[in-house]
């Protein structure tokens, strides 16, 4: 698996928001799309953070939001990223060794390409395993 790369299975379809988007609309945008976090970016599509459903949970037990707050105050800014050059096994590592779910995709001169989440590489690991024999 070392020689399959992060491109083949990550997920292309983005919803990102800016730093100035109101963290409700942030949270609508990922209910109603069923997604697990919202990648922020710049004008020019450059990684400013990531908002995941663990920081909605941060957000309702520490701060009490009040109306109109950005998600530029509760994103994570340090956010580490793979390259869709980097293979599934790095990419997995790099999550377990932070116990993330999502790990943004990102190219030096489009800025984010995309997202691999734990999902993807499950879903992944599902479609190319051998199915176990049947039992008699």
């Amino acid at each position: 698996m070392d020689d399959i790369f992060v491109a083949r299975v990550m997920s292309t379809s983005l919803h990102t928001v800016t730093p100035d988007t109101l963290v409700e609309d942030a949270g609508e945008t990922m209910l109603e799309n069923e997604i697990g976090s919202v990648v922020v970016v710049d004008d020019d599509n450059q990684l400013e953070g990531i908002l995941t459903t663990t920081d909605f949970v941060n957000i309702v037990a520490e701060s009490h939001p009040k109306a109109e707050t950005t998600v530029s105050r509760y994103m994570t800014t340090d956010v580490i990223t793979a390259s869709a050059q980097d293979s599934i096994v790095d990419a997995a590592d790099v999550m377990v060794e932070h116990s993330f779910h999502h790990l943004p995709v990102v190219d030096e001169d489009e800025g984010v390409i995309g997202m691999i989440t734990t999902s993807d590489l499950a879903a992944y690991l599902s479609r190319v395993s051998t199915p176990s024999p049947e039992r008699e």
